[in-house]
């Protein structure tokens, strides 16, 4: 992987409004590959049934699938993402998703993407779709 687009990346997910909003922390990244961690805070969490709301684990998933997607240095989008969930995490723990491309043809690329605690516990699967548009990363 280009070290400049991998710490173009970096420097992005940092500044990027929505990462930090949910604490999330881009800690590896190579090509077709990325793992973000954030912690599991209910307090601002949590859905109706006091567990985690189904879109902070999709956000985490989503900023994984992101930056894995940007590895090759050109914009990907996503086009599809499927998830299931599978539990809830505990309260406090550091959750981590790991964004893996499994397949590339010159426009799209697959990816499996799991979420799980430090610990190795399962929380949520993804596969995601993404549209490589064969532009630039714009903050390179």
């Amino acid at each position: 992987m280009d070290p400049k687009v991998k710490e173009a990346i970096f420097r992005a997910v940092e500044k990027e409004t929505f990462a930090q909003a949910l604490n999330m922390e881009l800690v590896d990244l190579e090509l077709g590959y990325s793992a973000v961690e954030m912690v599991y805070d209910p307090s601002a969490m949590n859905n109706i049934y006091d567990m985690a709301h189904g879109g902070a684990i999709f956000g985490l998933i989503d900023e994984a699938f992101e930056a894995a997607g940007q590895t090759e240095g050109t914009i990907a989008v996503a086009l599809n993402v499927n998830v299931t969930y599978v539990s809830s995490p505990e309260p406090g723990k550091r959750l981590r998703a790991e964004a893996r491309q499994v397949s590339r043809t010159k426009k799209t690329a697959s990816f499996d993407i799991r979420v799980t605690e430090k610990d190795g516990r399962l929380i949520a699967t993804c596969q995601a779709l993404a549209y490589h548009t064969g532009k630039p990363i714009p903050f390179l």
